[in-house]
């Protein structure tokens, strides 16, 4: 597998962001994701399937030997270090490589493999003969699609005679050159241009389309109208495969607009519980003060690994500013890092290089680090509106009491508003917090 022009250094977004209190780019977590789970994560989710036809038998596999693969692909596939297909790997893969090819809609989130499914079916329905574009994947951003041919170069590494091409901003093309690459992988705009501006690939002579990142796509101004022009040139038999995280209502009615006579495959989610974690408030007047209750149980939750919310960046920055001076080593998570420098940070803290991490909400959403157990709202979580936030606050603490582990939660609470809010939080989830006193709790519970 070769790819052209992968060397690519020009960025396809709008620029600069906004400040990172406002909003966090869809792309750029999903970005941020991508790079902090190199590996199949160890999902506990159970699949969903709902089949086109209920009537068909509903095949999945163990291994990637019973799916037939070309040799030189499955000696991509263990070369990458998968030893068996993930749980959406084992649904997914027959339906994808099923004769005639069938159309799939699936849930699924970073790490479950399924960027390497989707690759593999393209690798798969390549005929490497025929020298013009026959597979084409659309991506939201320029990174997301360099995400997704480093996994198409590494899986077609024995596989030379397929090529890549990145259909991106900045990669210059004459009009009317014929591409020879059998998979096309690039940003909407610039496939549309090369569909149509430019005549470079021959929409009916695609084989296999797939759409990734659909929720970031429609979230992304343009892309959801770019999308659905190119799918209406593609030929009747060719095979659509939608991918998106999330399935709110919009992204359904998108992906029913895109994929004709769909199989469905959904990650149940699991349900993040507080019934295994502690909940813990202290009463301050300040926010030197909040540091200080801070300081007097540092030394407890440095046993575990742990995470300290805070409202803003500007507060974030000033508390790891403040730890530090203290003699305490902690990682610091800011909107003002560059993805790869974000993801860096992550890998130290999942690797227990530090054992705390200073964070955003918005920075840390989605982001999880199986060993945290501890949790520290030195804010508590707010809306957009500065109304209690129920669903951050389970996420955030709902984080240190998976897979049964216990967990325990202390947030600081110095005025009567957030004493208000914080009792918003005991009778939305019918769960007493209590009064931290004595900090010996926390040893105890250590």
């Amino acid at each position: 597998m070769e790819a052209g022009d992968a060397n690519l250094h020009q960025t396809d977004d709008n620029g600069d962001k906004s400040d990172e209190e406002e909003k966090e780019d869809r792309a750029t977590q999903s970005l941020l994701n991508k790079l902090i789970r190199s590996n199949v994560v160890n999902n506990t989710n159970q699949v969903e399937v709902l089949q086109r036809d209920p009537n068909s038998p509903l095949y999945s596999v163990k291994t990637f030997e019973e799916l037939r693969l070309k040799p030189q692909l499955l000696k991509g596939v263990y070369e990458m270090g998968f030893n068996r297909p993930s749980k959406i790997q084992e649904n997914a893969l027959p339906m994808m490589l099923a004769e005639p090819p069938q159309n799939l809609i699936a849930q699924s989130q970073s790490g479950t493999g399924k960027t390497a499914a989707f690759v593999l079916a393209m690798l798969s329905h390549v005929d490497p003969s025929l020298k013009w574009p026959q597979c084409l994947c659309i991506s939201p951003t320029y990174e997301l699609a360099l995400q997704t041919g480093k996994v198409i170069e590494q899986m077609g590494k024995f596989y030379p005679e397929v090529k890549l091409a990145y259909a991106v901003r900045g990669h210059k093309m004459e009009r009317g050159v014929k591409i020879k690459e059998q998979i096309i992988i690039g940003t909407p705009g610039t496939v549309l241009d090369w569909c149509i501006k430019l005549k470079l690939i021959d929409p009916k002579k695609i084989k296999v389309f797939v759409l990734d990142e659909a929720d970031v796509m429609i979230a992304t101004q343009g892309h959801q109208d770019q999308s659905i022009r190119i799918q209406r040139m593609l030929p009747k038999g060719c095979q659509m495969l939608l991918f998106s995280a999330t399935f709110e209502d919009s992204v359904w009615k998108f992906a029913e607009r895109v994929v004709p006579d769909p199989n469905i495959i959904k990650l149940k989610r699991e349900e993040e519980t507080l019934d295994t974690i502690k909940q813990y408030y202290v009463l301050c007047n300040s926010k030197e003060d909040k540091f200080n209750a801070l300081c007097n149980i540092y030394g407890a939750i440095t046993i575990a690994q742990a995470m300290i919310f805070c409202h803003t960046r500007k507060t974030a920055n000033w508390l790891a500013g403040q730890l530090s001076k203290e003699g305490h080593q902690v990682a610091l998570l800011s909107g003002e890092m560059v993805v790869e420098q974000r993801a860096a940070v992550i890998e130290r803290f999942r690797d227990g290089k530090e054992k705390v991490l200073i964070t955003t909400n918005v920075c840390a959403r989605g982001i999880d680090v199986e060993q945290v157990s501890v949790v520290i709202n030195f804010d508590l979580p707010l809306d957009k509106d500065g109304n209690p936030d129920n669903e951050t606050y389970l996420h955030r603490i709902g984080r240190t009491g998976r897979f049964g582990k216990r967990g325990l939660a202390v947030n600081m609470v110095d005025s009567q508003r957030s004493m208000e809010i914080l009792k918003t939080y005991e009778r939305h989830f019918s769960k007493f917090i209590c009064l931290l006193s004595n900090y010996i709790y926390i040893k105890g519970f250590m």
